[in-house]
């Protein structure tokens, strides 16, 4: 069998381990140190564009952090794009609150604004919007809704590390935002995530609440006097550790080119899948930049993805399916039919994406997928 074709890959090297190496000699190791420090200021600075940010231990402590701080909790239902890792959902649910998830666009995949108006309740306090893929949702629509309605509204930037909407970054279009470094992300230490937003007050209870409910420890570094924090609020340890933070701030150097090697080979998938039958390209929109964390196709109606997928792996190429209906998802319990999503999962199928693909490469998964499709007809 030929060499596989990675489904997602990090592209990491010698400047990594040198960022390692500068946090291992620095002394600080642990969380919310002085590399944190450095990663929050250029992460705010360079992607988000926001006043402040808050390093975390992945994007799901991130979330939670940011429905506290917005003040989510028992008796309050919060609307959720529904096509998401289901991280979105439960981070709702640590609060106390319920999720009520929104149907989605059929083009882009993030929350269809007219559903999530009409998924408007009393009990609603807030939305959160999914930036699917990493592509940001209607941002403006969304916010009219928030405002008309009272509601605060978040940003699950999750994918969105680079990524636009009519000229601003994402990450400074809701209250809060929150950000994944997983392993298959644009940008990655193997985990660790972040929260931005332009306001110090939220900012400063999200900084409290990540620490246990206290100040970092080195808010008191040389201190001459021995202060003794008092613990008045029940926080978390959701911190980020310096080695990752290292991590990240190297990611950051190469995030301009990552992000146009991962155009480049969106641009080469569209033009080759444009002559294969049975699967849909997806869609970009003009007013905003796709970060292609992600790229998932469409197949037709009656095809089989199974048997796609079988033919897939077992020809050197990895894939996967989209992401999940949430709420579809037991867990939830959630009763209503949201049929747009609950199609699209049952259609989507992830194919190679990462910034390390040659264009020999990209020619070979779609001439494969096409294979993939001729066999699962038959």
């Amino acid at each position: 069998m030929p060499e596989t074709i990675a489904l997602g890959q990090p592209t990491v090297g010698d400047e990594e381990l040198d960022a390692i190496r500068a946090v291992f000699e620095s002394g600080w190791l642990s969380g919310a140190g002085p590399t944190c420090q450095a990663l929050e200021a250029r992460f705010a600075s360079e992607v988000s564009g926001t006043a402040h940010a808050l390093a975390t231990s992945n994007c799901g402590s991130a979330l939670h952090l940011g429905l506290k701080v917005l003040g989510a909790g028992p008796g309050d239902e919060v609307i959720v794009g529904d096509y998401t890792f289901p991280a979105t959902g439960h981070s709702v649910a640590w609060t106390g609150a319920t999720p009520v998830f929104a149907d989605i666009r059929p083009d882009i995949w993030s929350a269809d604004p007219a559903a999530v108006e009409a998924a408007i309740t009393p009990r609603t306090v807030g939305i959160i919007a999914v930036d699917v893929f990493g592509q940001p949702a209607d941002f403006d629509e969304l916010r009219a809704i928030a405002d008309r309605h009272g509601l605060w509204l978040m940003e699950d930037a999750a994918c969105s590390a680079g990524a636009t909407y009519k000229g601003r970054p994402a990450g400074g279009l809701a209250d809060i935002a929150t950000f994944s470094f997983h392993g298959r992300k644009g940008i990655t230490a193997g985990e660790g995530g972040a929260l931005t937003t332009d306001d110090a007050e939220l900012a400063a209870h999200a900084r409290k609440l990540h620490t246990y409910g206290i100040a970092p420890a080195i808010s008191r570094e040389g201190s001459t006097d021995l202060p003794l924090p008092e613990f008045d609020e029940l926080g978390y340890n959701y911190r980020l550790s310096d080695l990752a933070a290292g991590v990240m701030l190297a990611q950051l150097d190469r995030l301009p080119t990552l992000l146009a090697n991962r155009r480049k080979v969106a641009g080469w998938y569209e033009e080759l899948l444009a002559d294969v039958d049975q699967v849909t390209a997806p869609v970009a929109l003009e007013d905003r930049e796709h970060p292609w964390q992600s790229y998932v196709v469409t197949l037709d109606q009656g095809v089989d993805r199974g048997a796609v997928a079988a033919y897939l792996r077992s020809h050197g190429v990895q894939c996967n399916f989209g992401t999940y209906a949430s709420h579809l998802q037991p867990v939830y319990g959630f009763s209503k039919s949201l049929p747009v999503s609950a199609d699209l999962f049952r259609r989507h199928l992830a194919i190679p994406m990462h910034a390390n693909l040659t264009e020999g490469e990209v020619d070979r998964v779609v001439t494969t997928l096409g294979e993939a499709l001729v066999a699962a007809r038959a």
